[in-house]
Parts: C-alpha cells; structure tokens; sequence
C-alpha cells in the first residue's frame, strides 16, 4: 500500500461548493476525502488549511454605519474531530469593499448592500509548504495528494518532488479550473467525482451584507 497523506486547501472546494449552491460542512469535506483516495493508497492523514470567519467590527462603504462581523464558529472544530483529519488555521483579513457584479440601473445610488467584503487569507499557503517540507524530510510517506488551485503551491510541489515523493494534484469537477504551472510539476493529475448536485439560480440580493464566513 502507498502511504499517504492528503492536504486540502479549503478555499478550493469551499470556492467550488459555493458555485454549486451547496452548503459547505464537515460532512461534505469528509466525502471529498473519501472521493480523493484510490484503492492501493494507505491514507495516514488528512490535513485541511482553512481561516476561522473575520470577528471585528467595520465601517459600511457608502453610509458609514458601523457593521460587526462575528467570527468563531464550531466548522472547523467538527473537522478537527474527524477522523484522521487535522485541522492548520491562518488567520482572514479585512480588505475593504468590492462592488459585487450584478449592473446597477441607470442613474441608480449606490448603497451599502451593492457591496461585499473583500477577504484575504494569511498564513494558509505558509503552513502548506512547512508540513510539505516536513514530509519530505521525514520520508513519513511516499505520496502527497494535494487539493488547491494556487499557483504559490508549486514550490513545495517542486521541493517534495526532488526529495523523492510522489505529487498528485487534485482536479474537481467541473466548474473549477487547474493552471497548467499545477498540472507541470503534479506527477499526476486525479480527476474526482464529488457530489452531483446541480447548482440553483443566483440571484442577487439586497439585504445586508455577506457575514465573514464567505472566503473571498
């Protein structure tokens, strides 16, 4: 059997069950781990890199109004507890206002529901490319499967690749999208079926806006 351990960037499948109109939980990432995992392939450990919601408070972009995003929730919690499943938390920063992407009628105001927070991760790839080093150095198992969609991971794909082990890059179905930089320097590329669900209408809102849950 091939010893393996697989890491998941939640931002990839959390972005992909968004598009598809499915509620993203624990139990949803568990079937995306089962779905990664061939037969020959002993899986030692399954490590997810995910940000807890932004807690704080900020201002509205067209009234100023004062708006508070709560933050801890028990998602990542329920992660942690599952098993062989490990759980690396970055930390979400505020970033401003993005007028959302739906046109605005002739001559209309602008108001604050026109706009969502502008999220970014800090720390996520970092703690990626330590465990991946971590890995090789140890020689503790003999292939990587990786779920992310960022370039920033080749590095380390390289680094793992030189050290000796196996990297395997995983591809969701459709809609998603691997470069092809990940797709180079992957030893190979696993296509998985996840959840048929077929995504519901969007349309767009006009309430409040988005809480900090939504990684942008």
């Amino acid at each position: 059997m091939i010893r393996t351990v697989l890491l998941i960037d939640g931002g990839a499948p959390r972005s992909w069950a968004q598009k598809r109109g499915l509620s993203y939980n624990g139990d949803l990432v568990e079937d995306l781990a089962d779905a990664c995992v061939d037969s020959d392939e002993r899986l030692v450990r399954i490590l997810y890199y995910d940000c807890d919601p932004f807690d704080g408070v900020v201002y509205l972009p067209v009234s100023g109004a004062q708006h508070e995003f709560t933050g801890r929730t028990s998602f990542l919690d329920d992660i942690a507890c599952r098993e062989r499943f490990a759980v690396r938390r970055g930390k979400l920063v505020f970033r401003g206002w993005q007028l959302r992407s739906y046109d605005l009628p002739p001559g209309a105001a602008l108001a604050d529901y026109h706009f969502k927070p502008r999220f970014e991760q800090k720390g996520v790839d970092m703690r990626i490319g330590l465990d991946i080093a971590n890995f090789t150095e140890r020689r503790s198992v003999d292939r990587l499967l990786l779920v992310a969609v960022d370039n920033d991971m080749v590095p380390a794909m390289k680094y793992a690749r030189r050290g000796g082990l196996e990297v395997g890059i995983v591809h969701l179905p459709q809609p998603s999208y691997l470069s092809d930089e990940l797709r180079r320097h992957a030893d190979f590329v696993r296509d998985v079926r996840w959840n048929d669900a077929a995504p519901p209408p969007v349309t767009p809102g006009n309430g409040d806006p988005p809480d900090a849950q939504q990684h942008d």
